[in-house]
This record gives structure tokens, C-alpha cells and sequence, in this order.
């Protein structure tokens, strides 16, 4: 049987998945719905067609899990919980610290519902989360380490464009390499946010804004960058469009950890991507777990779920005998 997925939103990752989609001949796009004039939305599968957001009700019973690519500042803590209430849905929902509040949010209507809100969803939260697991669970003498970057932030990005005055914006989340390098070495540092990481911001602003009210806003920000040694650069347009156009991401997660009777022997695990395009990345795993989605409400579950609750296999297309062959 062939998923079928609907996409609200079609910035970057809307765009991602439905590239994602054509790569997963089990699955098949349905529906694009959007906030703008859907005359002015122009996407890449030929006979799909694009809707109003408000006329996605309608098509309750055309689609099977709805990928929802909004932002993480404003739009997720309030479409979640809306949209699976008609849904199985799937979010990229990243704000670390606020991930339990919108967790238990979407809990709650999911159940009411009897759909599957799929939250966190992408490589950080997501694909890192689970090597943070893993790997703490294999070595539990130990600790963790994430690290981000250098690439572009598209959640962090976007808080930034949502500053009144900021026309556009891009954020880089940047390692800091002394402490990488010590983590690398087994040295175990005790390293807070700000040793960790420096953010870069590239903003281009509306003529007359006020620089300093949106600089202050930025730097002291919570969550995204009041932790952080932040600096703000303020461009011209065409200076974003020329040297700021792509969205590169990456990053490692390393566990140090020892085992013997003594604690004898060290270990390093690191698990490290390097992304040619954060939200086609995003989008393909977004793609994955819709999938799990749908099998798992087809099972009769419901409720909020994170990678964490899902079963690798839930997440191809192969099936069980295909995988023991084959990457077992």
C-alpha cells in the first residue's frame, strides 16, 4: 500500500521533503497546503496541487501523515497540536529546553484523536538523539558531547527573521575547536554552552531599523542565543544572496566512556554527519519517520512519539527478511 503525505509548508523543508518523497516509491505527495495564495506556490511534482492551509480539513481522509515543516519558534507549538487532531503528523520540532511542554501538548490531543504526533523529528533532535542514546547505554561510565556545525541553523535563522525589522537572516553555529580537540583527546572537559560553540548572525534589515534594538534582541534571546558568545553582522541583500545562499550543516556526537573492573579502558564512540543542505537532511529523515508513523497508528497506537519510540525497522521500506540479509 502507498503512504499518502500531505506537506504544510513549503519553505526549504516543505521543498526537502517533497524531493524526499520521489526517492521512496512507497510513499507518494498528496497535497502541498500553505499560508500564501496558493496561485503564487509552484512546486516540482507534476498533478499535485497546492491548498490553503484552512482547507486542509477537508482532506482528512486522503492523507495518511502530514509532514509539517514550520518553524519551531511560532508555528510548531501551535500547529502540532492542531493538525493531529485530524492527522498523524510529523514535526522537526527543535527547541531542546521546550521539547517536554510541547511533547505533553501533543500527547494530549493524539490521544483525544487517536492519531500519532510524531515530535523532534530531524538530526538534532532526532538522528543525534538516538547516537546520544545508544552510546550512553553501551558505555554508562562516561559522558556526552554534542557539537554543531560549522553550518547554518535554519530554526535559529528563522527566530531571527521573525524580529520585527529583519528582513532576512542567517545564523552559523560554530564550533569552538580547542574544545572539540580536548573531547577528541579524552581529556573529558567539563564545558559549559558558551565553551562549546560561538553563532554567527548575518542579518539584513529593514532601511531605518533600529540596529541596536535587533542586535539586543538577538544576543539575549533565550534558548537560541542568550547562552552564547553571539556576534550580529548587518548586510546588504545582496551580500546575503552572494555569500550566505546555501544552508550547510553538520556536527558530531561523542561519548567518552571507560570499562573494565578497574576502568581500565577508555573508549571514544563519535558519530559525525556533514550536510550539503540542512533541510534536504532534515526532510529526508522527516520522510523515514513518516513512514513509522503511519505503520505504527495502523497497529492501533497512539499519542506523542519521539525517535526514541520507534523500532529501526519501522523506518524502511525493506522488508524484515531484506533487512536481516542485507544489513544485518
Amino acid at each position: 500500500m502507498t503512504i499518502r503525505v500531505g506537506v504544510l509548508g513549503y519553505g526549504n523543508l516543505g521543498r526537502g521533503v517533497e524531493c524526499a518523497l520521489q526517492q521512496n516509491p512507497d510513499m507518494e505527495l498528496v497535497a502541498v497546503f500553505t499560508r500564501r495564495d496558493p496561485k503564487t506556490v509552484s512546486i516540482l511534482t507534476p498533478g499535485v496541487s497546492v491548498y490553503s492551509v484552512d482547507d486542509a480539513m477537508k482532506m482528512k481522509d486522503q492523507i495518511d501523515v502530514m509532514i509539517i515543516c514550520g518553524g519551531s519558534a511560532k508555528d510548531l507549538p501551535e500547529q502540532t497540536p492542531q493538525f493531529v487532531q485530524y492527522f498523524n503528523v510529523v514535526d522537526s520540532f527543535d527547541t531542546h529546553a521546550a521539547i517536554p511542554e510541547h511533547f505533553e501538548r501533543v500527547d494530549q490531543a493524539a490521544k483525544a484523536s487517536g492519531k500519532i504526533g510524531m515530535i523532534s523529528i530531524g538530526w538534532d533532535p532526532g538522528m543525534f538523539s538516538l547516537n546520544r542514546l545508544y552510546a550512553s547505554t553501551i558505555l554508562p561510565e562516561g559522558q556526552d558531547y554534542t557539537f554543531w556545525g560549522k553550518g547554518v541553523s535554519q530554526g535559529h535563522s528563522d527566530a531571527i527573521r521573525r524580529i520585527e525589522g529583519v528582513i532576512d537572516a542567517r545564523q552559523y553555529t560554530i564550533p569552538v575547536e580547542q574544545s572539540l580537540e580536548a573531547v577528541r583527546n579524552g581529556e573529558n572537559p567539563e564545558l559549559s554552552a558558551r565553551q562549546k560553540h560561538t553563532r554567527e548572525c548575518f542579518v539584513v534589515a529593514q532601511e531605518g531599523a533600529d540596529l541596536a534594538r535587533i542586535e539586543h534582541e538577538i544576543v539575549t534571546m533565550p534558548n537560541y542565543f542568550a547562552d552564547y558568545d553571539t556576534t550580529v553582522h548587518f548586510i546588504s541583500a545582496e551580500e546575503l544572496k552572494a555569500n550566505h545562499s546555501g544552508i550547510p550543516h553538520g556536527g558530531f556526537v561523542i561519548r567518552t566512556g571507560t570499562t573494565g573492573w578497574n576502568k581500565e579502558n577508555k573508549h571514544i564512540i563519535e558519530y559525525r554527519l556533514k550536510l550539503d543542505s540542512n533541510p534536504e537532511f532534515t526532510s529526508s529523515v522527516l520522510v523515514a519517520y513518516a513512514r513509522a508513523t503511519y505503520r505504527l497508528n495502523q497497529e492501533g497506537q497512539c499519542g506523542c512519539k519521539t525517535a526514541f519510540d520507534v523500532a529501526p525497522a519501522y523506518l524502511s521500506a525493506k522488508t524484515p527478511e531484506e533487512l536481516h540479509k542485507n544489513l544485518l
